[in-house]
């Protein structure tokens, strides 16, 4: 399939996904299949697993689940391309980019989605709050 193509015939997904690390490798791999289906590349089906979980670890970590114990997953493209967003019940901070050190065992995982992703940003209010991340398609 082509990218326009990928661009005119693919729905919106959402998936609400338990509060839990092992949502991770649920939400990459839907999101694997939905690309290779449409025909996407393997270096945009690469690129867009590791955003996902980067996102979606990040919620878990950071975060709190949002009233029925889980979190949302959503995917579609858009016109800048695919986006990306994970849905939670919000924190105390901001999701931020920081400067890890190279040994430093946590803390690359916004960096890693800025370096892949067009864009990205984030959404809160007091009951919730979205992370968003375009990639290129």
């Amino acid at each position: 399939m082509s990218t326009s193509s990928l661009r005119a015939g693919r729905a919106p997904v959402t998936l609400r996904v338990p509060f839990a690390a092992s949502s991770v490798a649920v939400a990459r791999q839907k999101l694997r299949s939905w690309l290779v289906e449409a025909g996407t590349s393997t270096e945009t089906i690469d690129d867009a697993r590791i955003v996902i979980s980067e996102l979606v670890a990040n919620s878990v970590r950071h975060a709190r689940p949002l009233p029925a114990g889980d979190i949302v997953v959503t995917w579609q493209v858009e016109p800048r391309g695919l986006e990306i967003a994970v849905t939670d019940g919000g924190s105390g901070t901001k999701p931020r980019t920081v400067q890890a050190t190279s040994s430093a065992l946590a803390g690359r995982g916004m960096a890693i989605v800025e370096s892949l992703a067009v864009t990205w940003w984030s959404d809160h209010s007091r009951a919730q709050s979205t992370v968003h991340a375009v990639l290129a398609i």
